[in-house]
């Protein structure tokens, strides 16, 4: 395979004439839109247009080249962006501006509420309830043994820090990535076994929990830093725990009776983009009461596509969940890149010279891995490929650049809670789980008869 073509040396090209324009630019409003210069007849939002350009095709080339290894794609865009945010280090600074653009952070922070949108989406209240006792033990050994052997590597590496930096780097290793396992299960047939279905319910369990946990911790990150935690009592922990379990379930049984009738004003409007319109207004609406709570926004978003399923859009003719997810891609395919493409900026190449933070990446991945395999404890059934399991749960991929983001801007006594030497090492994490899945669970799943299907609709799964 050749790795320069005429068609990528074209792109290339683009590439840099697009950099050739954009330090035009900020050359001419002296790096700030907002400093009352004029950046001609578009005013600021030329500047946000050549970002954007410069993102997207950056993202496309990135993850492109990823996916002819056979690579996920959005650990391309994640890699593009470091080179992009690192830039500097060959005296290049005309994209520096791009990472603290608070129209980007924001345009980013739309991109993974629709994201966890998506996620959601893909499983329902009903399939969950079908995955059965084994995808949830599975689950639970899978968000337990990790969270708690990498807050053992934080304490390890980061003495110093405090405990609630601890809890977080746990909190990171919780979640697994479904769309990842999902893809090489179907792409090596195995997508009707026993193992898959298995891997995939405890997959989207694993997600809750970890959404769970997180909301956990940065409610009581929250309450430190407004001075209200007085040594944080049993009591307020209890609370932001069932609050956090309370807006989900919640979410999931009010929903259960007032989105029928919801979408069923929507069937009555005449116009183009209903549908979309009001599943959005449900994302957006959970996500808000959330972020309002005291949760992170994208538990509401998770659960806003949780809890939509094809019964509430009777009153839309034709139109069914898997259309709605047809009509969400396209604004996932705007957004999501840069979110993506921004986490990747964000990661200094500078920490990299710092052995201690290899250390630490290198030993935070080791605990990564050796946790999820500690899901294969939950299966007794001698006829299940248990390693299979274990290797299927390993990917931490989008998840995991979620919680290390949140952590980013999470403050504790004036400091972010994931600094940027542990930020870099977390991303380094999930590079490496993110890689390491596809040959290993191919391997093992060759042992795998894919025969022994469970269920007469062998074409769906709990993802």
């Amino acid at each position: 395979m050749r790795l320069l073509t005429r068609k990528r040396l074209f792109w290339f090209v683009v590439a840099i004439g697009l950099y050739g324009a954009y330090s035009i630019a900020v050359a001419s409003t002296g790096g700030e839109s907002g400093e009352g210069g004029s950046v001609g007849h578009g005013g600021p939002v030329i500047a946000i247009l050549i970002e954007l350009v410069t993102i997207l095709l950056a993202a496309k080339l990135g993850g492109d080249l990823f996916e002819r290894f056979k690579a996920p794609a959005v650990l391309g865009e994640l890699v593009i962006g470091i080179v992009l945010g690192n830039l500097t280090l060959i005296g290049i600074d005309a994209l520096d501006p791009i990472k603290n653009d608070i129209t980007l952070q924001v345009l980013a922070e739309l991109g993974v509420i629709i994201l966890l949108f998506q996620v959601g989406l893909e499983s329902t209240v009903s399939e969950m309830m079908k995955v059965g006792l084994a995808s949830f033990m599975v689950a639970i050994f899978g968000v337990i043994t990790p969270f708690f052997l990498g807050w053992g590597v934080a304490l390890w590496f980061l003495p110093e820090a405090s405990v609630y930096v601890h809890l977080f780097i746990g909190a990171t290793l919780t979640a697994t990535s479904v769309g990842i396992t999902a893809r090489v299960l179907k792409d090596v047939g195995k997508i009707t076994t026993r193992e898959a279905k298995i891997i995939l319910g405890a997959a989207v369990i694993d997600d809750i929990l970890g959404l769970v946990i997180l909301a956990v911790v940065t409610g009581v990150i929250s309450a430190v830093n407004t001075g209200s935690d007085n040594g944080l009592s049993s009591g307020m922990i209890l609370w932001i725990i069932a609050k956090a379990v309370l807006f989900i379930v919640g979410a999931v049984v009010v929903g259960q009776f007032l989105l029928p009738h919801f979408f069923k004003l929507g069937g009555r409007l005449r116009g183009q983009g209903v549908l979309l319109s009001f599943s959005l207004l449900v994302c957006f609406s959970l996500a808000l009461v959330a972020g309002e709570i005291g949760l992170a926004p994208i538990v509401g978003a998770f659960a806003g596509g949780l809890i939509l399923e094809e019964v509430h859009f009777r009153d839309f003719k034709g139109s069914g969940i898997h259309q709605l997810e047809e009509l969400v891609h396209p604004i996932a395919v705007f957004l999501v890149p840069i979110f993506f493409v921004r986490m990747g900026m964000l990661v200094d190449l500078t920490t990299f010279a710092n052995v201690d933070i290899l250390g630490f990446a290198a030993i935070l991945t080791l605990a990564a891995v050796v946790g999820k395999q500690a899901c294969s404890l939950a299966i007794f059934d001698k006829r299940t490929n248990r390693i299979a399991i274990g290797l299927g749960m390993i990917p931490r991929g989008e998840v995991g650049l979620i919680f290390a983001g949140i952590g980013a801007r999470l403050m504790i006594d004036g400091d972010p809670v994931i600094s940027t030497g542990t930020y870099s090492a977390v991303v380094i994490m999930v590079i490496l789980t993110t890689l390491v899945t596809p040959p290993a669970l191919v391997a093992s799943m060759r042992n795998t008869g894919g025969s022994r299907s469970e269920g007469g609709h062998s074409s769906e799964s709990p993802a």
